[in-house]
């Protein structure tokens, strides 16, 4: 995985995020965009939103959010973030559980 440092405004709600290195979606409404074909790389051609549509629980913690790219259909988990949005996460998860 590379480190790619980028501040952006999230393309789904509009949010200002502050990235870290390893930010690759909004801790707000959780959306991503298929940027990499491999974290950090950049090099999708893609550039479609990817919405979450599910979780992984690890030691009954939400530890990962999937995300699916609304043109391609390319999946790919990343981890949760501290400041990501708790209830959007807890939202998912029963979403995901439903379906």
């Amino acid at each position: 995985m590379k480190r790619v440092i980028e501040d952006f405004i999230c393309e789904q709600c509009g949010a200002k995020v502050k990235g870290n290195g390893y930010t690759n979606h909004c801790p707000v409404c959780l959306w991503s965009k298929h940027m990499d074909n491999i974290p950090g790389d950049r090099e999708s051609g893609c550039g479609g939103m990817m919405k979450p549509v599910g979780v992984v629980v690890k030691r009954g913690e939400i530890a990962q959010v999937v995300h699916k790219c609304q043109i391609c259909d390319f999946q790919r988990p990343a981890p949760v973030l501290a400041d990501d949005n708790r209830e959007e996460l807890i939202r998912i998860s029963v979403a995901d559980i439903k379906s």
